[in-house]
């Protein structure tokens, strides 16, 4: 066999495994992807997923706004009627239960275990077109974007998968069929840039939702990304991980700032807790750390330091 032809034949099975991989992503979570409308009021439509057999339903802030019941239609054309338990501006996620009980879930992933350059899949109601199916890569990790409240949201995920107004609210999902994000935003006028909250933040936020009813926060005033932790560095300050996030900035006269916490900075531990990514931070600074001194560990050229920071309630 001649080497263009041999290396035609290497494409082909290359493209297949591509295809089969992404087909089968799209097998496991496709049947819990769902269309969410709003019931009253001023119209919406996005996408969801279902999580749980009970009809826990995921989807984002902008797409059920403040309805308090949505319409959920599932791809075999069957709708139920769902109530918002619970919404989140700050991170674009909302929570519905929907009526019934429901064969197909779509599983939440471990978000910080993701790489760039990995499969990720789109799936969603784009433009009206229902159940369609996007593939591309995460781009980039740890990207901050600005919420309808004029917050940042931290932990956010980067992708080439196309996505269109009423993909919303739907699974961006990862090779192994697994939910790695919720889409939520793209740039209009730009190509291949768009960007889902991570599965990690995501489930910190229904976990709340379902205690609370609502996500209580702490708010020291930084922005952060996910970083390497040099060895010497996390030996010193006596955590384990190699990871830890970074301060990309610090807003002024906030607790942080106030506290002498700078951007470049790198926070390894909260009260002795490894902060090893974005996901950590946000999962930290929950509600039983306002008005309490907390501890961070940072990293700087100088060395290893420790900054007392006084939280305040997140407004």
């Amino acid at each position: 066999m001649s080497l263009p032809a041999q290396q035609l034949q290497f494409d082909d099975a290359l493209l297949d495994d591509y295809s089969a991989t992404v087909a089968d992503a799209v097998d496991r979570i496709g049947p819990a992807v769902c269309r969410i409308e709003r019931i009253g009021g001023a119209g919406g439509q996005g996408s969801g997923f279902v999580l749980t057999p009970d009809g826990l339903v995921v989807t984002n802030f902008h797409v059920v706004g403040d309805a308090r019941t949505v319409r959920v239609t599932m791809p075999d054309g069957v709708s139920r009627e769902g109530r918002v338990l619970g919404r989140d501006p700050d991170t674009d996620i909302a929570l519905v239960r929907a009526d019934g009980s429901f064969a197909d879930i779509a599983p939440l992933g471990d978000s910080k275990r993701l790489r760039r350059g990995q499969i990720a899949i789109a799936i969603g109601n784009p433009l009206g077109f229902e159940w369609t199916v996007t593939s591309g890569v995460v781009s980039a990790l740890s990207r901050s974007m600005r919420a309808s409240t004029g917050r940042l949201i931290d932990d956010v995920i980067q992708t080439d998968a196309a996505l269109n107004p009423g993909n919303s609210g739907g699974p961006l999902v990862s090779s192994a069929g697994e939910v790695i994000g919720v889409n939520t935003a793209m740039i209009h006028g730009a190509q291949g840039i768009a960007f889902a909250v991570a599965s990690n933040t995501a489930n910190f936020v229904i976990s709340e939702i379902i205690r609370f009813g609502r996500v209580r926060r702490a708010f020291i005033g930084v922005s952060a990304d996910t970083t390497n932790l040099p060895r010497r560095a996390a030996l010193l300050s006596q955590v384990s991980s190699s990871t830890a996030v970074r301060l990309r900035s610090v807003e002024a006269n906030s607790p942080a700032a106030k506290a002498g916490l700078r951007e470049g900075d790198i926070i390894a531990a909260i009260d002795g807790r490894p902060v090893t990514g974005v996901d950590d931070l946000v999962r930290l600074l929950d509600a039983e750390r306002i008005g309490r001194e907390t501890l961070c560990t940072v990293v700087r050229r100088s060395g290893i330091t420790q900054v007392t920071v006084m939280p305040v309630a997140r407004s």
